[in-house]
């Protein structure tokens, strides 16, 4: 076994072995939609209802989002993998051919999701080269039917019967 600290590429590739599903978290920003996906998304807590997920410190989107009163994140659907690589773009218009739909509060969903969480920032927590950032759930949307998006071994997969 060698030690964590020595190979990067290797230590990703590990942190790749777990599959993860993916998220898009979104808002109106100055009037404009801006967001990102994640796929570091986790359940935290039932009381009070809080998610998380983490930002690398160098995003330039998160200091964008952190300062919208309300999040949209949207848990993405098996056929969102060309939503996913949008999102996940560093120049452009990342809504560019993204169905979505903006709320009262700021918050913004990709359309078709597997679920919707309407989010609050709750707190931020330094984490080496990452923030741990905490969503307070406010509302939410569930729709169990429709399978997730999932990211595994740096590829998209599908979930498939057992």
């Amino acid at each position: 076994m060698q030690q964590a600290t020595e190979d990067v590429a290797a230590l990703r590739r590990t942190f790749g072995c777990f599959p993860s599903g993916v998220t898009a978290v979104c808002a109106l920003v100055d009037g404009e939609p801006a967001g990102m996906a994640a796929s570091s998304f986790t359940s935290v807590s039932l009381d009070p209802p809080l998610v998380s997920l983490c930002v690398q410190n160098t995003s330039e989107t998160w200091p964008r989002l952190r300062r919208a009163p309300r999040l949209g994140l949207s848990v993405l659907a098996e056929n969102h993998n060309e939503v996913c690589l949008r999102l996940s773009r560093k120049e452009g218009d990342r809504f560019d051919g993204v169905d979505w739909e903006p709320r009262p509060d700021g918050g913004v969903f990709v359309l078709d999701a597997a679920a919707w969480l309407d989010c609050r920032l709750h707190d931020e927590i330094p984490a080496g080269d990452h923030l741990i950032v905490l969503l307070e759930v406010l509302g939410l949307l569930a729709r169990p039917e429709t399978p997730p998006l999932v990211f595994h071994t740096s590829r998209f997969r599908r979930l498939a019967p057992v």
